[in-house]
């Protein structure tokens, strides 16, 4: 295999100590936590109290100040574990960073420090009924009051991450609904304003301990100052959210190659021990070449991603490779999972195994962060290919 060098010493420490972590306060608990729909508030607080939560963060805002390389170390871990309901990638490198990048400094102190801590869980809150991967379909409206103290949001969104746990949300809204894109707000709704209503918890395919669920909100009334950015951002949030896609996307990509290489192990493990018709399922040929051109991708794959994050780095990766990352790579872990369910047998569609859990978990990455059709659109439309109006 190719030798990786994105890691220093202290990247594989710090892999050493959090999958210490997953060990005690996770993976004991995971198979519960499927059960329930969603994981303890209080793995949250653990991760907070041992310093794995919004690690990229300043250390004036309660983070590490660490490079990403830590966080990408985080998520391969999860990602090879299993461990999808935990929300922690979403929190601590989508959520925090929205605020880091564009909000006040007032912003910053009160709500960075806290989601650091674990005290408080982010979530970001895109997709409606009616607007998924078309964010300039966004319905739900933010208008200000006659006054100009506060906004009244109206509107409801679907299939949000940690959005049942969240004390804080990021909300995508038109504050502007006659203006397209260039009416498109952020606002920071808080747990417990009024209007604001959390709906069930959502029944998944996969990512079943994974907190996803319905927001509503019923004539919200947003202070201004929660108004991310202030009002200098008012109607500036599509550019907010197309700055930020790139490592959203690159982060499916992180999850989806570590999570295919741990399937690609968990099968290696059982056909070498697997019998049939007096052999081992890994004497077979079909086996033995299947594997190959499995760990072959895999690992081009990884190359890739791992070529990618060295761009996010230097903020050099744009939509079209990030796009690229992130339609590749989840395609390729649902056929990995799907491959590797055949050479399970019978057992590969057995809950209690890992792999049939990663193969149920494995569908959505094509779906969220934008579907791969839409991947392939940016692409091509990077390529100078027009598209439909």
């Amino acid at each position: 295999m190719i030798e990786r060098t994105l890691f220093d010493a202290d990247h594989l420490s710090f892999a050493d100590s959090f999958h210490r972590f997953i060990e005690k306060e996770i993976t004991p608990h995971h198979a519960s936590w499927e059960e329930q729909g969603y994981v303890d508030r209080e793995v949250w607080r653990k991760a907070g109290a041992n310093g794995f939560l919004c690690m990229s963060m300043p250390e004036a805002y309660g983070g590490a100040g660490a490079d990403k390389r830590y966080s990408v170390v985080q998520m391969e871990a999860i990602g090879r574990a299993g461990c999808t309901g935990i929300g922690f990638g979403l929190h601590s490198e989508i959520v925090a960073p929205y605020i880091l990048h564009y909000g006040t400094e007032a912003q910053k102190k009160k709500y960075l420090p806290q989601l650091a801590s674990g005290e408080m869980v982010g979530a970001i809150a895109m997709s409606e009924p009616a607007a998924g991967s078309d964010l300039q379909g966004v319905k739900t409206t933010a208008l200000l009051s006659p006054d100009g103290s506060h906004y009244v949001v109206n509107g409801s969104k679907t299939f949000i991450t940690n959005g049942w746990h969240a004390d804080l949300v990021i909300l995508v809204a038109k504050t502007d609904p006659a203006a397209g894109a260039k009416g498109t707000s952020l606002l920071l709704i808080e747990r417990g304003m009024p209007g604001f209503e959390k709906g069930q918890r959502l029944k998944k395919a996969g990512m079943k301990a994974q907190d996803t669920s319905e927001l509503f909100f019923n004539d919200v009334k947003v202070p201004v100052e929660n108004l991310l950015g202030g009002a200098a951002m008012q109607g500036k949030g599509f550019i907010c959210l197309m700055e930020q896609l790139p490592w959203e996307r690159l982060q499916i990509a992180i999850t989806a190659v570590a999570a295919a290489q741990a399937a690609i192990d968990w099968t290696l493990d059982y056909v070498k021990q697997r019998k049939v018709f007096g052999q081992t399922v890994a004497a077979f040929q079909n086996t033995r070449y299947t594997l190959a051109e499995l760990q072959t991708e895999v690992q081009v794959a990884r190359v890739f991603v791992d070529k990618c994050c060295e761009l996010i780095l230097k903020d050099q990766l744009d939509t079209a490779t990030a796009s690229m990352a992130k339609y590749w790579t989840s395609d390729l872990q649902f056929k990995v999972m799907d491959e590797c369910v055949q050479l399970f047998g019978g057992y590969g569609y057995m809950w209690e195994y890992p792999i049939t859990r990663a193969w149920a978990d494995a569908r959505v990455q094509r779906i969220y962060g934008g579907t791969n059709e839409i991947m392939k659109e940016v692409i091509s439309r990077s390529m100078g290919l027009g598209g439909a109006k």
